[in-house]
């Protein structure tokens, strides 16, 4: 939940830093929303293969005490509108430490649960992670609102219209929290021996096929969630000014978070690709009826219809993020036990927990490309056309690709790998 929360917060601070003195355009301001998904989707190349190597404990309490960071330094950067637009770059960036944390709680939570309880087991984790986002989205424009806070972090900045805002609380909020997470990590946390592995055992992962094609699918189920998440507040006040949208922006993560936490018994017993091919035959209708809405936009009801459209995009990549998790353990399982047929059962089982731990980590940080390529994308739409359906046409054409992935490798009758 901390993950997230530091990871997206920019998604609120930048929709308010206009407001109280910062004179960035519109391309600037979806820069700073993007900046946290390119780092935080780097970080976790090498986050998700840190906890074979160093134990799920002590990597947790060390990328849970970073996110300090950005929280604090977020807090003193925002109260000062002639902070260098750099600095807030760097912030932004610095903000992706949450996204690499996430990561490595994934890899770890991998090895501790049986294959017919896996998806359910990292669908949940996955699920109330993602809660962080909604918290946040929730969250910060309530206390940047309020000065619960300002006899530590300061006085309020004053708005045009004469609203009073400490967006220094924005950061601040989180620190009593990591400090207190990253203690429960260290002290109640475990390391497992049958985890451990070197870069080398897992690298193997590159040589697979299926994970280069997993890859892709997860961009396009948990890609787009924290993509869309990213992007909501801002998009939604630039297409539709007249709305107060922060209000409401938490409510499509709250929806994805919850779908993905409890979806994961589901594709359990239904199976990850049937499950899978449907997700992305919904995100394809989605974003049809964005289109219809936006082609409409001067129409009363239009963002009501907008907004309801990106719910159910929030919804269904919900499910797509549990479903495609379940895949990865059931794929690798087949994959050791037919690549090295002279090993024993055992043996293969280990192996391919290794493998396909080392897959959900690196799958997630390819995924979470998407939280800097859809707000980037949306910025540059709105930038060259006025209007984000080139963005929204991009994405229609990647999903059509995953459902047809999905179809001919893993749900058609003679799929290479039916699940």
């Amino acid at each position: 939940v901390l993950a997230f929360s530091v990871w997206m917060v920019w998604s609120v601070v930048v929709a308010r830093l206009p407001q109280v003195g910062f004179n960035y355009n519109a391309n600037q301001l979806f820069w700073l929303a993007a900046l946290p998904g390119l780092s935080g989707a780097t970080l976790r190349v090498f986050y998700s293969f840190m906890v074979p190597i160093f134990g799920g404990r002590r990597w947790t309490a060390f990328s849970t005490a970073s996110l300090l960071l950005p929280a604090l330094w977020i807090g003193f950067a925002v109260r000062n509108p002639d902070t260098p637009y750099l600095v807030m770059l760097v912030l932004a960036l610095l903000c992706g430490f949450g996204g690499g944390n996430f990561a490595s709680s994934m890899a770890n939570i991998s090895f501790f649960f049986p294959k017919k309880e896996k998806g359910a087991a990292m669908g949940l984790n996955a699920g109330l992670g993602n809660l962080g986002v909604s918290l946040m989205q929730f969250l910060v424009p309530l206390v940047i609102t309020t000065g619960v806070f300002a006899f530590a972090v300061g006085d309020s900045q004053t708005t045009a219209d004469g609203e009073r805002l400490w967006l220094q609380n924005a950061g601040f909020v989180w620190v009593p929290f990591i400090i207190a997470a990253t203690v429960a990590a260290w002290f109640g946390m475990n390391d497992i021996a049958s985890a451990k592995s070197s870069f080398q055992d897992q690298a193997v992962i590159f040589r697979r096929k299926h994970n280069w094609l997993m890859c892709v699918l997860y961009t396009g189920t948990f890609g787009s969630f924290i993509g869309f998440a990213a992007a909501f507040p801002l998009l939604s006040s630039h297409l539709f000014p007249e709305v107060d949208a922060l209000k409401l922006a938490f409510l499509g993560p709250l929806l994805g978070a919850l779908s993905r936490a409890f979806s994961g018994g589901v594709a359990d017993r239904l199976g990850g690709g049937r499950v899978t091919f449907w997700v992305f035959v919904g995100m394809i209708a989605g974003v049809i009826g964005l289109l219809w809405f936006l082609d409409h936009r001067d129409q009363p009801g239009a963002f009501v219809g907008f907004f309801v459209c990106f719910l159910w995009l929030f919804l269904v990549s919900g499910v797509g993020n549990s479903s495609t998790f379940q895949m990865v353990p059931a794929i690798f399982r087949h994959e050791v036990a037919r690549l090295m047929p002279d090993q024993d059962v055992r043996q293969q089982q280990l192996e391919s927990d290794r493998e396909a731990a080392a897959v959900v980590g690196f799958t997630s940080a390819i995924a979470a490309y998407g939280a800097f390529f859809i707000p980037k994308a949306f910025g540059t739409a709105l930038d060259l056309t006025g209007g984000a359906e080139p963005a929204l046409y991009g994405f229609l054409l990647f999903y059509v690709l995953c459902l047809g992935l999905t179809w001919f490798y893993y749900t058609r009758k003679k799929a290479e790998i039916p699940c």
